[in-house]
């Protein structure tokens, strides 16, 4: 059903005399916006308001409704200026749109990304082609009412959902600016303890490398100790080998000598009994001639 009228300050439009003092305020006293909005009307000059009510058609009822009348105080006197209820032609859609592409390069919105500037300068365009469509059809124009309240939800749930990453995204920032001194103390800590190491590892280097130095300087020494050993033990062994080699040929010269002795001795001793017998032969021989 049609949305309920709002309660409007005062319904009659009373405008000053053109030789009046009390002249509606300039533009630029206002805020400016792409919706076009009817002249603005006195509603008091006092404390007391002078209220009159004058019967508003079904199209401004809801045209209020959609885009409230806009209310300001100036020099003690009340202010109310009501949306146009004009129909728009195709002038004013061209004139809508130069209007909006010069505010943009005027107030420099950005063209991409989130920018506050160009999203109130479309939300203004947005009411203007409401305002115009609701001029020609009512319904038409509350059927845009309801697209553009569900585009503002989604835009808020998404603003909600862009502050929320935001807050998660800075508690994980803090989160990990906090491990990140945790970790940058230990890893100064391990930094530390890998220095101590390789000092350690160093050393034992430094100490192996001695070591190894010094066994091996102990075996070049026991090498040619080695060395001089062999060579005194081979030379005296050389010297025991001709030393027995004399002797053993001494000995046998000496058992030489003492065997052609005995075999002398045997071959006289032959000699004297073969002499012996012969001679006893002999004595035997002139017995018998005897």
């Amino acid at each position: 059903g049609p949305l309920p009228s709002l309660k409007q300050p005062s319904a009659q439009r009373w405008r000053a005399p053109a030789d009046s003092a009390q002249l509606p305020p300039t533009m630029s006293s206002t805020t400016q916006s792409l919706v076009k909005y009817e002249t603005p009307v006195l509603i008091s000059t006092s404390k007391k308001a002078k209220k009159s009510k004058n019967k508003l058609t079904p199209t401004e009822d809801i045209l209020n409704s959609i885009l409230p009348p806009r209310e300001w105080t100036e020099n003690g006197q009340l202010w109310v200026q009501y949306v146009s209820s004009a129909p728009s032609t195709k002038k004013d859609v061209l004139h809508l749109q130069s209007s909006l592409d010069t505010k943009l390069q005027q107030r420099e919105a950005r063209e991409t990304g989130i920018c506050p500037i160009r999203e109130e300068l479309y939300s203004q365009s947005f009411d203007e082609i409401i305002r115009q469509v609701t001029i020609m059809c009512a319904e038409r124009g509350l059927l845009l009412l309801r697209v553009r309240k569900e585009l503002n939800m989604e835009i808020a749930a998404y603003q909600t959902l862009y502050e929320s990453s935001v807050a998660y995204g800075m508690r994980g920032a803090l989160r990990q600016k906090s491990n990140k001194k945790d970790v940058e103390a230990r890893m100064a800590t391990l930094e530390k303890e890998c220095t101590l190491l390789e000092a350690q590892i160093k050393e034992q280097v430094d100490r192996t490398a001695a070591m190894q130095k010094r066994a091996k300087d102990e075996d070049t020494v026991m090498e040619e100790i080695h060395v001089q050993d062999v060579t005194l033990i081979k030379g005296h062994n050389a010297k025991l080998r001709e030393t027995l080699k004399e002797k053993l040929s001494v000995e046998a010269e000496k058992k030489k000598e003492e065997e052609a002795a005995a075999n002398k001795a045997k071959s006289d001793e032959k000699k004297a009994e073969a002499n012996k017998e012969e001679k006893k032969k002999k004595e035997a021989a002139e017995a018998k001639r005897e």
